[in-house]
């Protein structure tokens, strides 16, 4: 069957891992260390997506340059101590890869994280060649900043109409949008779907297997419109 997109991107945090809790509470214990005041659970999940720089920018933008290395070392530390046993995937991720790679997608992964802790998860999961390409921020131009998905596109040779990017933030979303991309928002992670929808997602979902069905009947629409057309 036909399917309307070759390439499925994903981002890590939030849509494949279950690590927000985590994020959180790496970010405030390392604030703690560098002697600043903790930020509030929905001003963090506020910057999950971003390059750790501009994240820890935006939620102290009293500190410079060198305050700002001095707490992303902290968070490093901290968040590599948590991150020993890798955060879970979330349920039904696993399972719908796998049945996306026997439908013949190509897969890849665009995320915030650095390129050091996404080896780390991808060696944990057994992923290591799983994607046919992995962009971290700290390689690339971070979201939404368009480059780090106009490189996997350019990896994988497929025309940004035949892409989709999904993602649990706005920079996900809008990230997409300036790649010229399509979209689906998943509500279970860092941000409300309210928040997401403002981007034109081509569908919302709340649970990760939800992306199956929708593909599924994505591909039917897309079938069908072959045969007429």
């Amino acid at each position: 069957m036909r399917t309307p997109y070759e390439l499925l991107i994903f981002d890590w945090d939030g849509t494949l891992a279950d690590s927000i809790g985590r994020i959180v509470e790496s970010v405030n214990v390392a604030a703690k260390r560098a002697g600043h005041a903790p930020s509030a659970e929905a001003a963090v999940k506020g910057i999950i997506g971003l390059a750790l720089d501009e994240a820890i920018s935006v939620l102290y933008p009293q500190l410079d340059a060198r305050a700002v290395q001095a707490f992303r070392q902290h968070y490093a530390d901290v968040y590599t101590a948590l991150d020993q046993q890798p955060s879970p995937l979330f349920e039904g991720v696993r399972e719908s890869l796998e049945a996306f790679r026997a439908q013949g997608y190509r897969l890849a992964v665009a995320t915030g994280k650095a390129r050091r802790g996404l080896d780390r998860v991808l060696k944990a999961n057994g992923w290591e060649r799983y994607f046919d390409i992995t962009r971290a921020a700290d390689e690339t131009r971070g979201k939404p900043h368009p480059l780090m998905l106009q490189e996997i596109l350019a990896h994988c040779q497929v025309e940004p109409a035949a892409a989709l990017m999904v993602g649990d933030s706005t920079f996900d979303l809008q990230m997409a949008s300036n790649a010229g991309m399509h979209s689906v928002a998943v509500g279970y992670g860092a941000m409300p779907l309210q928040a997401l929808a403002e981007f034109g997602p081509q569908v919302c979902i709340e649970h990760f297997s939800q992306l199956r069905e929708w593909l599924a009947g994505a591909a039917q629409s897309h079938s069908k419109v072959g045969e007429h057309g």
